[in-house]
């Protein structure tokens, strides 16, 4: 059932994008095909964050609920016990992912070559460091404050939503949250501008700092591994 929901998901995502862009065939200067692109990139590496690493989510509940002390009293750390939960783990999602991915290459007519196939699993790896580090930096707000569901919700909204068009299309304001606050963009963005290659108008660089993801994602992740070290300190509990 989760498996049908993921198609659905991503299928009503895509369908939206082809009905947008019947209506506008070039917007600021990709066409769909490229978007669909831009699109099976983030999905690759947002499944295999999920694969991997879903559980870091589950954070605010086990708090919640008293559940998570039971970590600090482990000789290990809390947050290797948190991702390492015990669950059953079907790789449905990421499969479809590499799928769309395999269909999108094509569709967009991008090159494979020896930099495609090296660096293309690793951007795929970054973005999903990338998502995990802002889900960490989401989840450790629930030290100080019990429930987070809107924050949660507001920032899933801006990687759902805003990643599914070329940043170029936003205000500055935008682009530059997507890429230095939140660096969603170089979960696909940067690295489908250099993969097709575009040129670079959202921010005017390079297109190559699209294989800077993987770095981007680890930096992230250890700033956010950072944050959550502060708020185990600052961990309470919730009481009985």
């Amino acid at each position: 059932m989760w498996f049908v929901f993921t198609i659905v998901y991503h299928g009503v995502a895509l369908g939206a994008l082809y009905v947008t862009m019947r209506q506008f065939p070039s917007m600021n200067g990709w066409d769909f095909r490229e978007m669909f692109f831009l699109y099976a990139l983030w999905m690759a590496g947002h499944e295999l964050h999920n694969t991997l690493f879903f559980t870091v989510v589950s954070v605010p509940e086990y708090v919640r609920e008293g559940r998570f002390d039971r970590f600090l009293v482990r000789p290990l750390d809390a947050l290797f016990q948190m991702l390492t939960v015990p669950q059953q783990i079907v790789p449905d999602g990421l499969i479809l992912a590499i799928a769309t991915l395999a269909a999108a290459t094509v569709a967009a007519n991008v090159r494979v070559d020896w930099i495609f196939v090296i660096f293309v699993p690793l951007v795929i790896a970054g973005g999903a460091l990338i998502d995990l580090g802002i889900s960490l930096a989401v989840a450790t707000c629930s030290f100080w404050f019990i429930r987070i569901d809107t924050l949660r919700w507001v920032v899933m909204s801006l990687e759902q939503d805003f990643t599914r068009y070329p940043i170029s299309i936003y205000t500055r304001g935008v682009r530059i949250v997507l890429a230095f606050i939140l660096p969603f963009a170089f979960m696909n963005y940067f690295p489908a501008t250099f993969f097709l290659q575009k040129a670079e108008t959202g921010l005017h660089l390079s297109p190559a700092v699209g294989l800077l993801t993987p770095a981007i994602g680890l930096a992230w992740l250890g700033a956010a591994y950072a944050f959550w070290l502060v708020g185990l300190h600052h961990y309470q509990g919730t009481g009985s």
